[in-house]
């Protein structure tokens, strides 16, 4: 038969249908996912057999014991009697067949009542976390599908193929990227704005999954920042490979669809941004918003004041609301009845849904086998992956590998940008603020704030005004002509004039130092800003300095380039917005 029919030879697929298996003891309908479980279960036991075979099935962890669904329009699915083989006769037979085994077992048995049965287990419990969904942050929300169907959801699933194919699963860090297009195809769509639009890149979220597992970022990425797209090569119809030439200074949703750009360019021009070297991508359309959250039956939102966007055709008074279908995707699309009208503030609202949404994912949605199935059946349909997880497997074992992180360890942040003096419409990156935050998350430290300690922090040291900052700049093992170029941007970039070029130290060192006298610790502590160093790289003499000499700092090999930080912050930097998944307070004004 096809590679997705039933009974296919040679391997240990079985038929859905088939896994349902009647249990004599207690006279009900079990899944199995192991299908070797049905052999092993006679219903001619002992008394005593059973009780062992009882305590056996209670150490398994992928029995699961519930009635059987309506058996109405199943195919090959009968009883089967105390020898194993199937009675002879239709389904009227069969069922008489069952249900005579049934009372049999009941009469040797007992009276009803003297045997307890097994608890249910939870929905959650149930079902294989299977993870996907909108704009995939149900990965980690641990959205899921019973292992039974997910064969069913490979046909929903639009790949594309980027020139990349990463292994489903990886040992280290694992950078997502998310993107929703504004294609307005698709039933109900056409009344969004430019209906022959190609499909840009209006929405973009890279998240980031650390290491250990235990906490993500998502990075979303304002769609009208001024930014350099590079040469794509993209993959064509009849198998050839075409490259879409790069441009500098164009708007980041260009990435996609201008030119025929497919979604490896976005993903290129992302990686050349950030210095993160992306995963796996999954992409979506508007029909995503809206069948995932009428699947889930909607999604909690909140409003500070009444909104009323008729771009958006949102409208909604002050309070809480539960959002599905055209309405929740109105509300990720508002932006003119909120804040300053920017694509900036529509970005806090799609935060806010898609934290509300997590939070869903997380507690009621998979509270039945059905739920399960409509979400499932929403996400897979709504999404366009990578080939890497281009099969219902591979993302089984994708989002399986994700599905540790808790909410409270998810954090919202939007790439730092400025006004772009050029053009108002457009907005620029702000490198002051952007460059750590990239650093931040090459370097898996987490944006999640931790629980507080009990004991008192120690008072910030108050900074130097720039003017008053006196230091010597050697180079002791940075590139060549890393003295001048750093007080060159100390001087015309922080406005401290009294910088000045020592020339190269005495000895090369592994990493950079910054020596200082007591009384010279506030200009230390804004030098130490401004470069980005550590703790470790301050050195504090012990006699004060006298009042024109200047401190110390030697550029040792870690040293890459003045205002690249030495070492990644591990505390969000300044000016980066920034709201975790768990946060239930968030309203939109």
């Amino acid at each position: 038969m096809d590679a997705q029919g039933r009974g296919r030879a040679g391997d240990n697929n079985v038929d859905p249908a088939d896994q349902w298996v009647f249990d004599p003891d207690t006279g009900n309908y079990e899944l199995r996912l192991d299908p070797g479980q049905a052999a092993a279960r006679p219903s001619d036991r002992t008394a005593a057999g059973r009780r062992a075979a009882r305590k056996r099935d209670a150490e398994v962890g992928d029995t699961d014991t519930r009635p059987l669904p309506t058996q109405r329009g199943r195919r090959d699915e009968s009883a089967v009697d105390g020898d194993g083989e199937r009675p002879a006769g239709g389904r009227a037979a069969r069922r008489a067949a069952a249900a005579r085994t049934a009372t049999a077992t009941a009469a040797e048995a007992g009276p009803a009542g003297r045997r307890k049965r097994k608890p249910k287990k939870s929905g959650k419990k149930r079902a294989l976390h299977w993870t996907a969904g909108v704009v995939g942050f149900v990965l980690v929300a641990g959205c899921g599908a019973a292992y039974y169907i997910y064969q069913e959801l490979d046909g929903n699933i639009s790949k594309v193929d980027v020139g990349v194919e990463n292994d489903a699963v990886s040992d280290g860090p694992v950078n997502l990227l998310i993107i929703g297009t504004d294609s307005r195809s698709g039933k109900g769509n056409g009344g969004y704005g430019d209906v022959g639009s190609v499909g840009h890149a209006d929405t973009t979220i890279l998240m980031h999954i650390s290491k250990d597992r235990t906490n993500a970022t998502a990075l979303s990425i304002p769609r009208d920042m001024i930014t350099d797209i590079p040469n794509c090569p993209t993959k064509q119809k009849d198998g050839s490979t075409k490259t879409v030439p790069g441009e500098n200074q164009v708007r980041f949703n260009t990435s996609l669809g201008q030119e025929g750009r497919d979604p490896g360019c976005t993903w290129r021009t992302v990686e050349q941004m950030t210095g993160l070297k992306i995963n796996h991508f999954m992409m979506a359309d508007f029909n995503a918003v809206k069948e995932l959250s009428t699947a889930v039956d909607g999604v909690e939102v909140c409003a500070a004041k009444d909104l009323n966007d008729p771009k958006s055709h949102l409208k909604l008074k002050a309070g809480r609301h539960t959002v599905k279908g055209e309405q929740a995707l109105a509300f990720v699309r508002t932006r003119h009845a909120i804040g300053f009208g920017s694509d900036l503030d529509r970005i806090k609202m799609q935060q806010q849904f898609l934290s509300s949404l997590i939070r869903k994912l997380k507690s009621s949605a998979f509270s039945s086998p059905g739920k399960l199935y409509d979400v499932s059946q929403a996400a897979t349909k709504a999404l366009t992956v990578d080939t890497g997880i281009g099969t219902a497997g591979k993302l089984l074992d994708f989002g399986n590998d994700l599905k540790k992180v808790d909410i409270d360890k998810i954090t919202f942040a939007t790439v730092p940008v400025l006004d772009n003096p050029k053009d108002p419409a457009t907005v620029i990156l702000n490198k002051t603020a952007a460059d750590p935050l990239f650093a931040m998350v090459r370097a898996d430290h987490t944006l999640a704030k931790g629980k507080k300690g009990k004991g008192k922090k120690a008072a910030p040291v108050k900074k130097a005004p720039p003017e008053a900052v006196r230091v010597d700049v050697t180079n002791g093992g940075g590139p060549i002509g890393s003295a001048q170029e750093t007080v060159d941007w100390l001087q015309n970039t922080k406005a401290a004039k009294l910088s000045t070029n020592a020339g190269n130290a005495p000895a090369k060192l592994a990493a950079t130092r910054l020596e200082y006298a007591p009384n010279q610790a506030d200009q230390a502590a804004t030098l130490a800003d401004w470069m980005g160093l550590p703790k470790s790289a301050l050195k504090k003499s012990g006699q004060n300095a006298g009042d024109r000499q200047p401190m110390k700092l030697v550029l040792g090999k870690d040293f890459k380039a003045p205002g690249s930080p030495i070492e990644a912050p591990t505390e969000t930097p300044d000016g980066v917005q920034n709201v975790n998944a768990d946060d239930k307070n968030i309203c939109a004004k």
